[in-house]
């Protein structure tokens, strides 16, 4: 029995869960992801097609292997992918995203900094929406669903917002063009992402918001997205100027007016939960 209790405490630990949690995602992504490409390689599809049905397949897994995991490890119902409020969810989340960074790029214009030189066919935003909508799904499960959720249940809403902030943070300084400037702009970003988490308890929010904010970035006002390489968009844009106001080679993003906003969203999401009672206290806190 003594036994018994001392494997349930392993495999609650916080750290214990995350990191088991994490290879199941992983394994289960990658693996499908590389089956799917091969398949998908045999089809007489063309490369786009491939690309966006292979994202579908990979969000799909994604999905489903945190569903399976938690249903099974947790012994619960995985509320936080619940499609109840879906729709709520999913539109108030994109229309953040879009305001967001459309007013992060009206900051560049007003400074002179953006123009438009011409209008692509709407088939163009297809790369980037495929893109967008994968690296949302499986960045919030990762970081949202998976690192804060577990933290927040032991460590309390804030302390384990400013940890998964920082570890999103610190993940976009691998990419290209990233400087320690950036890292610190892309952390407000997790901090808004967190705090959307919190405030709708339920995954699909900051998925959309995620997904908006990168498609609008990329897709349709032809900017680079955290210093990865420029895709193909709906508007062909020329961006010039300081670093300050245009993010420079990481993106608009990396910007201090993207900054500020993601800060503003942030705090207003946090008073909202503060105000409805959707923030959780560190466990030694509930002790007293």
């Amino acid at each position: 029995m003594e036994t018994l209790t001392a494997k349930q405490k392993i495999f609650n630990f916080p750290v214990t869960k995350i990191i088991l949690a994490l290879i199941a995602f992983m394994a289960f992504v990658i693996i499908g992801q590389q089956i799917a490409g091969k398949l998908l390689g045999l089809t007489p599809l063309e490369k786009d097609l491939r690309n966006l049905f292979k994202g579908i397949i990979v969000s799909a897994l994604a999905i489903t292997s945190y569903i399976l995991f938690f249903k099974n490890y947790e012994k619960r119902k995985v509320t936080e992918l619940s499609v109840n409020r879906l729709a709520q969810n999913l539109i108030f989340g994109t229309l953040v995203g879009f305001v967001l960074q459309s007013l992060t790029i009206l900051g560049m214009y007003l400074n002179g900094s953006y123009s438009v030189i011409a209008v692509n066919p709407v088939s163009f935003i297809l790369i980037p929406l495929t893109v967008a909508f994968t690296i949302a799904i499986i960045e919030e499960i990762l970081v949202r669903g998976i690192i804060f959720r577990i933290l927040e249940e032991k460590l309390g809403t804030y302390i384990a917002l400013s940890i998964s902030a920082i570890i999103f943070g610190a993940l976009h300084l691998a990419n290209a063009n990233s400087t320690l400037l950036s890292g610190l702009r892309i952390t407000v970003a997790g901090f808004l992402l967190g705090a959307a988490f919190v405030y709708s308890r339920n995954l699909w929010f900051p998925i959309a918001l995620h997904f908006a904010w990168n498609f609008t970035q990329s897709g349709i006002f032809g900017a680079i997205t955290s210093g990865n390489e420029k895709t193909s968009s709906l508007l062909v844009s020329k961006i010039q100027g300081s670093a300050l106001i245009t993010g420079g080679q990481f993106g608009p993003e990396g910007s201090i007016q993207a900054t500020i906003f993601c800060f503003i969203g942030a705090i207003v999401l946090l008073a909202l939960s503060q105000r409805d009672n959707k923030i959780i206290k560190p466990y030694w806190k509930k002790l007293n």
